[in-house]
């Protein structure tokens, strides 16, 4: 079991170092390079040659990119080259914001995911699985801008009751924050909820056909314990996957969702850098949405290994 967890947090470990050298080499392999990226035709004389020296472009790559990782490890990003500010304070509140958003999304969809797929696995064919099924599958296939803009319609022009897009700053107390997360929660975790109660309730159905279970209710064991003690456990092994990846996903969906709402989260400072063509600044984001993809799938793992036996005495079985 300890080796199994150390392996985890080797490849853990050595895709980070990867990704970073990754996110590295991309901007290194940019036509001309950060300051000229971002001066554009102002990109002569002496504000280059000073734009150069500050970003340290007249060093070798390799030297920079130890600096650089250097420097996030102690927790500095570097500077903002449209901002003029440090990263880390840029990137600090904003990323309180997103981690908000994403959180009660989670906090919503996934409880939501597994008391519905659970349900609709038991109740197969039954009408509540085929309504719940249906209303999955309309879940999938509309796009998140889309689900975004009926509920822009309906709760915040139609009824009044939510706003419509965030008027307060990155900075703003979480209170105040709070009205303006219903309607990107809803969409995000509406999405997150339909792709992990499909995986639910297939895993739920595998796991009810298979053959300790049909030996267990043979037994005459009641349903209620066959479903706490030998269904649920094994079905919760398989979605567990597919949280880590919806959860993951939440990194892709908050860019769109932030930016429909106008929400100030890391996704909107992506994209505002993108178009200040403030490189240093998407490098940071990046490597950051990296890391939390890296860490979400590593606690994933974890959790497997914590809930299947199976995994952890497969070397001791061979």
């Amino acid at each position: 079991m300890i080796k199994l967890i150390f392996h985890r947090l080797f490849f853990a470990l050595f895709t980070l170092i990867f990704v970073s050298g990754l996110v590295f080499t991309v901007v290194e392999l940019l036509p001309g390079n950060v300051c000229t990226a971002y001066l554009q035709r102002a990109a002569q004389g002496p504000r280059l040659e000073q734009c150069i020296k500050q970003q340290g472009l007249d060093k070798p790559a390799a030297q920079r990119y130890r600096h650089w990782v250097g420097g996030i490890i102690e927790g500095d990003f570097g500077t903002s080259l449209k901002r003029r500010k440090p990263i880390g304070e840029l990137v600090q509140e904003r990323f309180r914001n997103t981690a908000l958003l994403s959180g009660f999304a989670a906090a919503v969809g996934i409880p939501l995911a597994l008391l519905l797929g659970f349900w609709a696995g038991i109740r197969r064919d039954k009408t509540s699985d085929l309504l719940i099924s249906t209303v999955a599958m309309l879940a999938m296939t509309i796009p998140e801008f889309v689900s975004a803009a009926l509920l822009i319609f309906i709760f915040a022009v139609w009824l009044n009751w939510f706003p419509a897009i965030t008027t307060v700053p990155p900075d703003a107390p979480i209170a105040d924050l709070l009205p303006n997360l219903v309607l990107p929660v809803t969409v995000l975790a509406w999405v997150m909820t339909a792709h992990i109660l499909r995986m639910t309730r297939a895993a739920v159905i595998e796991v009810t056909a298979s053959d300790f279970v049909q030996m267990a209710k043979l037994k005459g064991v009641p349903a209620r314990r066959l479903f706490f003690r030998h269904v649920a456990p094994s079905a919760l092994i398989p979605a567990i996957n597919v949280i880590a990846l919806t959860v993951a996903w939440l990194l892709g969906g908050v860019v769109v969702i932030e930016q429909v709402f106008n929400y100030p989260g890391m996704g909107t400072l992506m994209l505002q850098a993108i178009y200040d063509r403030d490189l240093p600044l998407v490098q940071a984001i990046a490597l950051i949405f990296a890391v939390v993809y890296i860490v979400v799938n590593l606690l994933a793992d974890l959790l497997i290994l914590l809930l299947d036996p199976r995994l952890r005495h497969a070397k001791t079985a061979r």
